[in-house]
């Protein structure tokens, strides 16, 4: 700080008097040119200082500028660039008066600029940055790219932000690339294959197609190769290994040309970098652990989700991964209405947890007791996704498009735990050990075709989806476990259990969705929309005990049931669009049915919910880069059939689960309202968001807890639950010591009803957290120090001293110095203090990584890299929850530290030529 605090010092003069240069600039014939692009460069080496546009009168303003010599350039399509160099001999305001663009002519002019790129252009809603302006080191991939444009944001997780916006979408020359998950992208292709980097506002894709602005925006991004790399393949080939047999390797290859795009990655490590679909390996994963309800307690495998506001710290990635994966994507237009592109994904997963959990339970009267658990657990996930998309464009007035995604996933799980329950007084009432292997195996497709019709008439259109997904899951589970059960600290009773089971489980979906718009003249618009939707569900659980090795049919654990649903839902819209706003309104009217029938129990199920919902945008755009929007919208869930079977599922004869056939459907609101504002002139943004999610006949779980602490939990509604949360992020750059600052505040407040042993308990949680980010850079040196404040209540109606106030504060820095051509230094430090948690949790854990790279071969093709990780040897997955009735520490003990050592080669086919700056000649 005091360092810093002393640079602060000596810039202050520069803060002292500062320059203003305007004019006007129009075509030969003296009409304003509008938002034609003006670039400040250095003239020593040509590079980007500030950069703007004109308004729609043809008028700039560049303010707030240091005394200093510069190179003014103005560009505008179709007319020639203007130069001039801007000398200010003390001036503090320079108005250039009128600049005429002379539209460009066959005839060379007396100026002639060769391998000119301008370092940034805006064109329309577009910000164009020129790849070759921002300075990357070698064999870096396009996250390193990013992080050099102004008003371009990546965090540590490697979330891309534009115009203090994230991004949504990252495309490959207009070209998704491997779906729609920014960072296949960012992460593995070269910098250097880059020529530009456009950031944009995309239009929703039925506002694309019926040329009706609905207000819907995502900010994306989409990179252009260069023309060269477009010949040629390229990509980036990495092998590295360590002490205690660590390894990592990585390969990414692409071959692109005019049309047609393929890449190849593949990736294998045991350092638990992440694959390409680990989210689908944990969603998968989590069916089978749900199966294996007798074989665990169930604090440990679910997230007990009753309503309450989950107040988690961290999201590394926890355990010993080992990971390997793969995958292919193509685009191929077979002609110029017709395009395929597809993907292919494949993971092998191995995961090892060592997990301790400390969860504190409340009662109403005031009778705490306390719940401890150790789990060790094994999972071994292979899976294979494949996605294909055929794009037939059959006229100027119809399209269609076949959508697939096809997914096949093996897991298996080995799981020992063990468990105990203590009363207010610290002594055992019950414990638990469990020993459960399983696997599962399942296959799910899911198939859309879109067809879409516009009419003649401007404005009237008609499109209609057709859906189709089946998914089947088989599972098999061997589960070994013994409960013991004490009062007073003396053993009482003993259960001992012995199971095999297996559960197959059958869904197929369908569905039709319809809409129809028809102009009604001065810009406004009726849509009507229509969507049928059938839900079929089959399950069938067979449970045998084992006694005396031989198989016993369990007929209260056994069941096998079906059920239907089905919702029909009618809805009309209005929406009216302006230059400056649109505004939308509209309600429909669902009528949903379900049925259900316990087979082996004789049992029916049926259910009719019928409900009126309501919904109402408004979007308003003061300029291009300010925007305003307002979103309402009313949904409701339907009670699943295992929710509403009146079975009880005593598996875990510690945790008991019963349904309820009485259950009505939650009806949710949610309001949002969000405010975006960027300045392209100063790359200062401001972002607030205000959210409210209010939901009446919330589905909570009501919990009887026995004298020996044996839990029973059934699904209730209660009145009502609400989740009110708020950002703000504000930031800004000091030019003349070239440090960005970003300023966060985020707040969120819930309330939650739910009822132990028929006691009502009102929980209110609060999490407010504040940040402040100092991003430093120059051409060979960057660094960034941040600071995060998280400040955790939580507050329980009948029992007050359950209520709960923890921190958790976490300060991070990073850094990159190319300290020669060849010679790259980078670290990062991470200091994670925990505190408020209960006795052992409460932690200071710093977390520090650094590495040392050299560059040789031609081109700086290869690159040696010796890296540690957790230099300190300090890293521990640290987590608390806070919910409804009870609040949980968690500790998993993770990779530690670990040095690698790795050579990059980078496969550039044709050697681009050098470019970047501007080259004026004269004659």
């Amino acid at each position: 700080m005091r360092k810093l605090f002393i640079l602060l010092l000596f810039s202050l003069p520069a803060f002292a008097q500062k320059i203003t240069i305007k004019g006007i600039v129009t075509d030969s014939a003296a009409t304003p040119l509008q938002y034609a692009t003006v670039l400040l460069l250095n003239p020593k080496d040509s590079s980007l200082v500030n950069f703007g546009r004109t308004n729609d009168k043809g008028t700039f303003e560049l303010k707030n500028l240091n005394p200093t010599n510069y190179l003014f350039k103005i560009t505008y399509v179709g007319h020639q660039p203007f130069y001039k160099l801007i000398v200010p001999d003390g001036a503090t305001g320079i108005d250039l008066g009128t600049i005429k663009l002379q539209a460009i002519s066959k005839e060379l002019a007396e100026v002639i600029v060769k391998g000119e790129k301008a370092p940034v252009s805006i064109k329309g809603d577009t910000v164009e940055f020129n790849a070759g302006s921002f300075r990357v080191k070698p064999n870096g991939v396009v996250e390193d790219l990013l992080k050099k444009l102004p008003g371009v944001e990546v965090d540590k997780d490697g979330t891309v932000k534009a115009q203090g916006e994230t991004v949504r979408r990252i495309t490959v020359d207009g070209k998704e690339f491997f779906g729609r998950d920014p960072k296949m992208a960012t992460k593995n292709l070269p910098a250097d294959a880059i020529d530009k980097v456009q950031v944009y506002d995309k239009r929703s894709d039925q506002a694309d197609f019926t040329g009706i602005d609905d207000g819907q925006r995502e900010k994306n991004i989409n990179l252009k190769l260069k023309e060269d790399r477009k010949k040629g393949a390229f990509g980036n080939i990495t092998a590295g290994a360590g002490l205690d047999e660590r390894y990592a390797g990585r390969l990414n290859i692409n071959r692109f040309n005019k049309d047609k795009q393929f890449s190849v990655l593949a990736m294998g490590n045991n350092v638990n970098q992440q694959g390409f679909s680990i989210d689908d390996y944990m969603n998968f994963s989590g069916g089978l652990m749900r199966m294996m309800g007798g074989g665990q307690v169930r604090l440990q495998f679910s997230s007990d989700n009753d309503g309450g506001l989950p107040l988690n710290f961290g999201n590394r990635q926890n355990g010993f991964v080992r990971n390997w994966a793969g995958g292919l994507n193509f685009n191929n237009p077979i002609s110029k209405k017709t395009e395929i592109n597809g993907s292919y994904m494949f993971n092998n997963i191995n995961q090892v947890i060592d997990k301790s959990v400390n969860r504190l339970n409340f009662l109403p009267n005031g009778d705490n007791y306390t719940a401890l658990q150790k789990t060790s657990q094994n999972t071994l996930n292979d899976n294979h996704r494949l996605n294909f998309t055929l794009d037939q464009k059959i006229d100027s007035m119809n399209s269609l498009k076949w959508s697939s995604y096809i997914n096949y996933n093996h897991t298996k799980a080995n799981t020992l735990s063990n468990s105990q329950s203590l009363n207010s007084r610290n002594i055992l009432e019950n414990e638990g050990n469990r020993n459960y292997g399983g696997s599962s195996e399942g296959l799910s497709v899911n198939s859309n075709l879109l067809f879409r019709h516009r009419f003649h008439k401007k404005g009237r259109t008609l499109s209609t989806n057709l859906s189709f997904q089946i998914n089947n899951t088989d599972s098999n589970g061997d589960l070994a476990a013994l409960n013991n059960y004490y009062t007073d600290g003396n053993l009482t009773r003993t259960d001992n259990i012995r199971q095999k089971s297996t559960q197959k489980s059958d869904r197929i979906n369908y569905g039709l969705n319809a809409s129809y718009t028809e102009p009604l003249g001065k810009r406004k618009y009726l849509e009507i929309n229509y969507a049928l939707q059938k839900n079929d569900y089959l399950s069938d659980a067979l449970v045998n005990d084992i006694k005396d090795g031989v198989p016993v049919y369990n007929n209260q654990l056994s069941n096998k049931f079906e059920s239907s649903f089905l919702y029909n839902r009618l809805g009309a819209n209005f929406r009216l669009v302006q230059k400056k706003y649109n505004f939308s309104t509209g309600v429909s009217f669902q009528h949903a049915n379900l049925r259900g029938k316990l087979l082996l129990l004789d049992t029916d199920i049926s259910r009719t919910f019928q409900n009126v919902l309501p919904n109402m945008h408004f979007n308003y755009d003061f300029q291009q880069s300010q925007h305003l929007r307002f979103d309402y919208e009313t949904n409701f869930q339907e009670p699943n059939i295992t929710q509403l079977a009146p079975i009880t599922d005593n598996r875990d004869p510690l945790n008991i689960y019963v349904g309820n056939p009485n259950l009505k459907p939650e009806y949710i609101h949610r309001l949002g309202l969000n405010y975006n504002s960027f300045n392209q002139l100063n790359f200062t943004n401001f972002f607030a968001a205000a959210n409210l999610i209010y939901t009446t006949n919330k589905i909570n779980n009501a919990q009887e807890i026995s004298p020996t602490f044996v839990q029973t939990s059934q699904p209730i509604n209660v009145k009502d639950d609400y989740l009110l949360s708020g950002n703000l992020n504000y930031g800004f750059r000091i030019r003349p010591i070239k440090l960005r600052v970003d300023l966060g505040e985020r707040l969120s407040a819930n309330r939650g009803i739910n009822f132990v042993n028929k006691q009502e308990n009102r929980t209110r949680g609060l999490q407010a957290s504040t940040s402040l980010r100092l991003s430093y850079q120059k051409e060979n040196f960057d660094a960034s120090v941040e600071g995060r404040i998280i400040y955790n209540q939580t507050h329980y109606s009948v029992n007050k001293q359950m209520n709960q106030e923890y921190f958790n504060n976490v300060f991070s820095t990073d850094l990159n110095w190319t300290i020669t051509r060849n010679l790259v230094f980078a670290t990062d430090f991470d200091y994670n203090v925990y505190s408020g948690l209960s006795g052992g949790y409460n932690q200071k854990i710093p977390l520090w990584a650094m590495s040392v790279s050299t560059f040789f071969l031609k081109n700086r093709r290869g690159e040696l890299k010796l890296s540690v990780n957790d230099l300190l040897n300090r890293n521990t997955g640290i987590t608390r929850t806070a919910q409804l009735n009870f609040v949980q520490d968690e500790r998993i003990t993770t990779l530690g530290r670990y040095f690698l050592l790795s050579f990059t080669y980078a496969l550039k086919g044709i050697n681009p030529a050098q470019r970047g700056g501007v080259r004026i000649i004269t004659r």
